[in-house]
């Protein structure tokens, strides 16, 4: 497939909101006329809430609002209410069941995680169709997620940059048409406590305007020694139907975040368990790491008719993350005198994204098209410190020892201090169809370009690197609905991503480049009710920075990494009192090129099988109706756990985790879950057998929720 296809026609479609009336009318024998009666009831949307765990819309894989059982592609939805089921403030344990998405490195816990999809590692996440990874933004908080989508595959014809594994869209929470007032209060092992408030009102008669706000507070200890934090959020929104044709919709969210940075244990000789999993090798007092984050968005929509429509939106983030941490660097021959650096980082950055969309529906002869013309321009500035000593703070792993004195940092044209200015402008078309060739054929051609301009000024070396890119992203997918159950689907599609810095000579690197293939099949079961999508896939990314074997230190574009396997979903009601999520996944991923990694060598924390499920039975009736029971199970294989070290590798763990809610009133539930059940010693991720991020010990959480 060449990326110079030339692509004909382009996409979207809006969908329905859905208003279902009926009309009824009657005359007796007295010829009595009945008064006619207009019942409104709401039907899911891409942006809306989802009732139980399936959610049958999304607009991440296409841009518009779209049946997921006609979207030719897997696309896995979280809905919120598993969040809620877990209890849990961050959507990492809600990615166990998108299939086949692994944790990669954490950034201490401070930052936005880096993750794996199909194999292939990344760390770029949207949120409501905007590019959030810039910078170093903190963690999605589930007090303002109505859902987080996994779109697997390559998706730079939809969103620019990306890896071809796949790519993460959180669609966050909006005003509602209904009133309503919600508290959660919850309380758990290690002094953890939160509390969340969701405020939903109409400001008219006709909720034409409305308002929304969503804010958390959370503190928390950890069963990592000395690892603490607190977080506190605000996002408000507002939307407003100007008129039948045009909609306002604006939102913001202010972040507060201060936690220990923590790099986790270490695996003297490559042997885990050596080390307590609660030991911590930082200094306690280096204290917290501040990372502040504000966002801004608004978008506008207006109907030029009954077949197009207009969208306008900007989006604007900025944040600063600073502080000091001791972090792990060499261990040394006696195996027990761990050597560490102090490191003092002050980043800052700004982010501005603006798109402007075109979309409408024509039809030439039988067949339908669903066109998106779209247009997107964003300015990044980066500014970021980072000050490091000399390995001279030594602890004893075993018997460690804190309050060493501070050393002074090593500055200069060495390396280890540094001082990044990186500015980075993108412009960017996009042209998408969606075709609807019969009745049970259907398909998607698209295609973007993009203009990548990047800056890098070494402030400290005194240099300066620039690279300019332009890039076609093609992808073309189609379904067969074969009955109307089973739907056949393949698609084909390629992406890009640039590297940064320079190379020895001082020229920029090509941009990592990446194609995927994927073919499979969706299920709508149970009258709808249970959805399952089973999905065969290739992978390929060129361009994957290597060392240089002519300079020492430096690196050139030429690794190649492959990954193929099979995965499978499924959500959805069993029965009306059982409600089911899962996945599995069997990835083979692997080196095919590089000047140090071994050919045929798995990649960093990336398990060949993985699998997980959870269950709730809400019982119907008798003494225990209101009560809802049930569990989690989630298996990980054996993992790499360094990328130059294969003799160090993360072993497979499953963990069980049980819940119960009790609807003690029309109001008020109550809520208890039991973490990591059987204890379970488990390492979550690790980046070297020096920086490896054990699992939670078990634990048990209470909650309240109340609506007023």
């Amino acid at each position: 497939m060449s990326s110079r296809l030339s692509l004909p026609g382009l996409l979207a479609s809006g969908t329905l909101l859905g208003l279902v009336s009926a009309g009824a009318q009657a005359q007796d024998t007295g010829s009595a006329v009945l008064e006619t009666m207009t019942i409104t009831t709401e039907q899911e949307t891409a942006t809306g809430p989802v009732t139980g765990y399936r959610a049958q819309r999304s607009a991440s894989a296409t841009g518009t609002d779209t049946p997921i059982s006609e979207t030719p592609q897997s696309l896995s939805v979280i809905p919120a209410q598993v969040l809620e089921d877990l209890d849990s403030p961050r959507i990492e344990r809600a990615l166990d069941f998108a299939g086949g998405v692994a944790r990669q490195n954490d950034f201490g816990g401070l930052t936005l995680y880096g993750y794996s999809v199909r194999g292939l590692a990344t760390s770029e996440f949207y949120k409501d169709g905007y590019s959030v990874n810039r910078g170093y933004m903190n963690s999605p908080d589930a007090a303002n997620i109505e859902r987080v989508e996994v779109l697997k595959g390559p998706v730079s014809s939809l969103y620019g940059r990306g890896d071809p594994g796949g790519t993460i869209n959180i669609v966050s929470k909006r005003p509602q048409s209904q009133p309503f007032t919600r508290i959660d209060l919850s309380a758990g092992r290690w002094d953890r406590y939160r509390s969340t408030l969701d405020v939903n009102t109409p400001l008219d008669d006709e909720a034409t305007m409305a308002l929304r706000l969503n804010a958390a507070l959370e503190d928390h200890d950890s069963f990592r020694d000395h690892r603490a934090g607190e977080r506190q959020l605000l996002a408000p929104s507002f939307s407003w139907t100007m008129s039948p044709d045009t909609r306002l919709l604006m939102q913001a969210e202010v972040v507060r975040n201060r936690q220990v940075f923590d790099r986790g244990v270490l695996a003297p000789g490559n042997r885990l368990g050596l080390v307590q999993r609660s030991a911590y090798f930082g200094e306690p007092s280096d204290g917290y790491v501040s990372n502040n984050n504000e966002t801004l968005q608004a978008e506008l929509e207006h109907d030029l008719n009954d077949g197009w429509s207009l969208r306008l939106a900007k989006h604007y983030k900025q944040g600063r993350l600073n502080g000091y941490a001791t972090e792990s660097a060499v261990l040394q021959a006696d195996q027990r005198t761990l050597a560490r650096d102090l490191r003092y980082r002050d980043s800052k950055w700004q982010d501005a994204i603006t798109q402007f969309e075109l979309r409408g529906q024509i039809y030439t002869g039988d067949i339908e098209h669903n066109l998106l013309i779209g247009a997107e321009y964003e300015r990044y500035a980066l500014d970021q410190r980072l000050l490091r000593s000399a390995d001279t703070r030594l602890i004893d792993i075993y018997m460690p020892v804190y309050g060493r004195p501070r050393p002074a940092f090593v500055t200069g044209p060495d390396g280890r201090s540094t001082h990044i200015n990186e500015l980075v402008y993108n412009r960017a078309l996009n042209l998408q169809n969606q075709l609807r060739l019969n009745d049970r054929l259907s398909a998607l051609i698209g295609a973007r370009y993009d203009h990548y301009d990047q800056r890098l000024d070494n402030e400290v070396a005194g240099t300066r690197a620039e690279q300019t890119h332009e890039k076609i992203t093609p992808r073309v997918g189609a379904l067969y609905q074969l009955t109307p159950e089973v739907g056949l689907f393949a698609n084909a599609s390629r992406s890009f991503k640039p590297n940064g810095g320079a190379g020895a000579n001082g020229s920029p690197f090509d941009p990592e480049e990446g194609i995927g293939y994927e073919a499979g099949v969706k299920f709508d079961l149970l009258d709808n009710r249970l959805g399952i999508t089973l999905a065969a896939f290739h992978l390929s990314k060129k361009n994957v920075l290597t060392a240089d074997r002519n300079e020492t230190g430096f690196s050139i574009a030429a690794g190649e990494v492959r990954s193929r396997g099979f995965d499978a979903q499924f959500s959805g009601q069993l029965t009306d009192a059982i409600r089911v999520i899962g996945a599995y996944a069997y990835v083979d991923a692997e080196v095919r090129r590089d000047n140090t990694l071994e050919v045929g060598g798995r990649l960093l924390n990336v398990p060949r099988h993985s699998g997980s499920l959870m269950t709730v039975y809400d019982f119907q009736d008798g003494h225990l109706h209101g009560l809802e029971v049930g569990g989690a199970v989630n298996y990980v294989g054996n993992r790499a756990g360094e990328t130059e070290n294969p003799d160090f590798e993360l072993p497979s763990y499953a963990t069980v985790d049980l819940l119960a809610r009790y609807k003690a009133t029309d109001n008020l539930t109550l809520g208890l879950n039991l973490n990591n059940a059987f204890d379970r010693t488990y390492y979550e991720r690790s980046y070297s057998n020096l920086w490896v991020m054990p699992g939670e010990p078990r634990n048990l959480a209470f909650s309240l929720s109340l609506n007023l």
